[in-house]
């Protein structure tokens, strides 16, 4: 058995499907790409994909994270070619290795996020980016399954700042008017703090009120680097694994098991 990384995208209009949306997409995916797919056992075999901490609905993004396995040998950069042919536009398939290390969804500490506010000047934004900054502890309430929450969103980030140029496509929008672009690293952490909570905050301590919603796009997500303030590629070791020779996940898990 074969275990293959995928990092994917949604993007544009498409950042309004719902993740069982993508599921089905991908799996139709699989069957035109013709890939040797292994399947779990039981009354309904489904296709062996591990999805790993996706974005909200409504949310854009360049970093997504799955895990497929094969039955039988493929090379990575030529399926995720074909994968992507087979995908709509927006949900772009755009990075695969070869499993060779373990933990995949343990290096998903952190996001970056890109927080697009249309009808807002910058320097309403840095202001209020600074109160939040400056906030020891910010409230927030969000409607849970047992009813309304009251939580922390300051402690979970790690940065805020407001910038002056875009990093996420967000063709559906205009550009004409007033906007102010913010950038959030934020540790993935129980309860999760998700970009509209960070914007409740920002309406909290600032009452800072995008006329209209924001556009939000996860520029990276990976292992939350505490010394530099960085989120990591959470491929890098997979591809580091590979030069220095070190057997896949499945090659190790085949040397340990019973003769």
């Amino acid at each position: 058995m074969q275990r293959i990384r995928l990092r994917y995208t949604k993007r544009g209009r498409l950042r309004f499907t719902s993740h069982r949306d993508f599921q089905r997409a991908f799996e139709r995916a699989l069957r035109r790409a013709e890939v040797p797919m292994a399947y779990s056992a039981g009354f309904t075999p489904h296709p062996k994909v591990s999805y790993a901490n996706a974005a909200p609905t409504g949310t854009g993004s360049e970093a997504e994270y799955l895990e497929i396995a094969l039955t039988a040998e493929r090379d990575p950069d030529k399926l995720r070619e074909l994968l992507d042919e087979s995908m709509p536009v927006g949900l772009d398939i755009v990075d695969a290795v070869e499993a060779r290390t373990s933990g995949l969804a343990d290096r998903l500490t952190a996001s970056v996020w890109e927080l697009r506010l249309d009808g807002v000047a910058p320097e309403d934004a840095e202001r209020a980016v600074a109160a939040f900054n400056a906030a020891e502890s910010v409230e927030v309430q969000r409607m849970a399954k047992n009813g309304m929450r009251t939580f922390d969103a300051r402690s979970a980030v790690a940065s805020l700042e407001a910038v002056s140029e875009t990093h996420s496509p967000q063709a559906d929008r205009p550009t004409d008017q007033a906007c102010a672009i913010l950038r959030l690293v934020v540790r993935h952490v129980t309860p999760a703090v998700r970009p509209d909570d960070v914007l409740s905050g920002l309406r909290a301590v600032a009452d800072l009120a995008p006329p209209v919603a924001a556009a939000v796009t996860r520029l990276a997500q990976g292992l939350f680097d505490e010394e530099t303030g960085t989120v990591t590629d959470p491929l890098a070791p997979d591809r580091e694994a590979a030069v220095t020779g070190n057997p896949t996940v499945a090659e190790a898990a085949a040397a340990k098991a019973p003769a």
